[in-house]
């Protein structure tokens, strides 16, 4: 009865083409994760703030994402994808994330000075 069911999930899972992902959608999730990342160190080095760094760093590939998609709806072709542009905002999401997972965590600052007695 398990293989039945494996098998019958693969054929149905092979069939379904709702969970495709465009090569140009991958693009614009990198571009997103680069312009995100970018953002974030730059403004992590100057303010020292995780928080501000965390909105700008969105901010900014979800503005790049949103202009470019305005500028191939408008002007190139006539056509605005919505989905090229929530990949960039979510590769700029997701670079932001990380960044404020991992960033500014220093342990040398709370590792408190310890005497060694001989």
């Amino acid at each position: 009865m398990k293989g039945l069911i494996i098998i019958l999930a693969f054929v149905f899972t092979s069939l379904s083409n709702a969970q495709y992902i465009s090569g140009d959608d991958k693009l614009h999730f990198g571009a997103g994760f680069l312009i995100s990342s970018g953002t974030y160190t730059l403004v992590y080095l100057k303010t020292k703030n995780k928080k501000k760094a965390f909105w700008y760093s969105i901010a900014a590939s979800s503005l790049a994402g949103l202009s470019k998609e305005i500028y191939d709806g408008h002007i190139i072709n006539g056509r605005f994808d919505t989905g090229e542009g929530i990949s960039t905002a979510i590769g700029g999401l997701t670079a932001s994330t990380t960044f404020n997972l991992f960033v500014g965590n220093n342990r040398k600052n709370n590792v408190k000075n310890v005497v060694l007695v001989n």
